[in-house]
């Protein structure tokens, strides 16, 4: 067994193996590639690892070839540009590169450089430590591809949800004879998502018109799903049934037949003109925020009762209500995305939407809604935490 030579006793194999190992043999077969190199980049010593892994021959490198020749094209003027400034402000660099090998290939790496100065500070000699990069690009390119599929993906989902949500949402309210009538819609967050908000406007016969909004709890499929379901069961009820609370009663057995475990709420509203161009309008709310009717005088108020949200008993308290509008009267259908818009712990509140409709109640339908959301975005920096539904009706002064 061999001997501490200064202690003459015995030693066990592992370090008598280290005894026996030599400096040079450490430097030419480490795990790393080393070489060292003059000021300019000239090669002068290279050890066995980076040799065997690039396949040059050391012949070939000492003084005849610099480190920047061994890189590919674009790292070469990265390292004229960039790493060999660096090293002489900074004396060391770490960075990753593409090594070309003798077969054309590239051997990705990544180097640490470190600069040596002589006593009067001028550089004398750059060591350069080389570790092998493969697996870790491989990485790399992994995860940038799945970074590409999911933004991809996210995109798909994005253009999804905006058309599932045009499907539910109108792109402009029809035109209804002697009344100005408008809508506009907000999703929340970046639109990425589909919304539970929906409303729709269409004529049911003669001189009638329905507006309609509603919010489905939650968002995403699920949510669009019974949106899709009450959208389209308002409007076939509603050709079948003048009265606004009978057709959102029928909506509520609907929801209770397809088992769906989400609730609604809805307001309906049934626009009537006779032929001396009066205007009336019967309301029947389910749990949704009441509308809110601004007259010329500078008085708002809601208009409609309460009733039940859908989709939770067989039988919702549920109310009629017919008001008679007067010319320049407006009346403000939304969702709570705009009363409930918060920031901080404050909201935007019932009262602020008030003061907003006596200060615009004078403009036009499409104005007035546009006011609304744009003030209820502003104030929740323009980021709104739900979506945001409103649909505005104004009969035009002298139309009585």
């Amino acid at each position: 067994m061999p001997r501490d030579t200064t202690t003459g006793r015995e030693l066990d194999t592992p370090y008598a193996a280290l005894l026996e190992d030599s400096a040079e043999d450490l430097y030419e077969h480490a795990p790393c590639g080393y070489l060292s190199t003059l000021p300019d980049g000239t090669i002068i010593k290279v050890n066995e690892t980076l040799l065997a892994w690039t396949g040059h021959r050391r012949e070939d490198l000492i003084s005849r070839l610099r480190l920047q020749d061994l890189l590919s094209a674009g790292d070469r003027m990265l390292y004229e540009t960039h790493i060999a400034p660096l090293l002489q402000m900074q004396s060391e660099v770490q960075v990753a590169v593409d090594l070309r090998r003798t077969d054309g290939s590239q051997l990705p790496a990544l180097i640490n450089t470190v600069l040596k100065r002589n006593d009067a500070g001028e550089p004398v000699l750059i060591r350069t430590t080389v570790v092998d990069a493969t697996d870790r690009r491989v990485y790399e390119r992994e995860l940038l591809r799945a970074r590409h599929v999911a933004e991809a993906s996210e995109a798909r989902a994005r253009a999804l949800a905006q058309t599932l949500q045009e499907s539910f949402i109108p792109p402009a309210p029809p035109e209804i004879p002697g009344l100005d009538v408008a809508a506009t819609y907000r999703p929340a967050g970046q639109g990425d998502e589909v919304g539970g908000d929906f409303y729709d406007v269409f004529e049911t016969g003669r001189g009638e018109w329905v507006i309609v909004l509603g919010d489905v709890c939650g968002k995403g499929v699920e949510a669009a799903k019974v949106t899709a379901l009450a959208r389209y069961t308002i409007r076939t009820a509603a050709m079948q049934t003048r009265q606004p609370s009978a057709v959102v009663t029928t909506l509520n057995q609907a929801l209770l037949n397809q088992h769906i475990d989400r609730f609604l709420t809805v307001v309906y509203a049934r626009v009537q003109r006779n032929p001396r161009g009066e205007c009336s309008v019967t309301i029947a709310s389910a749990g949704h925020p009441l509308p809110l009717r601004a007259t010329p005088d500078g008085r708002v108020e809601t208009i409609g009762r309460p009733g039940t949200l859908l989709g939770v008993v067989a039988a919702p308290e549920l109310h009629d209500t017919v008001i008679e509008l007067a010319p320049a009267d407006v009346v403000v259908f939304h969702t709570d995305g705009v009363t409930e818009a918060r920031r901080e712990q404050e909201f935007f509140g019932d009262v602020r939407l008030r003061r907003l409709l006596v200060s615009y109640r004078d403009e036009n339908a499409a104005n007035i809604a546009g006011r609304i959301v744009d003030e209820a975005l502003d104030f929740q920096s323009g980021i709104p935490r739900d979506d945001i539904a409103v649909v505005v009706l104004k009969v035009p002064e002298g139309n009585a």
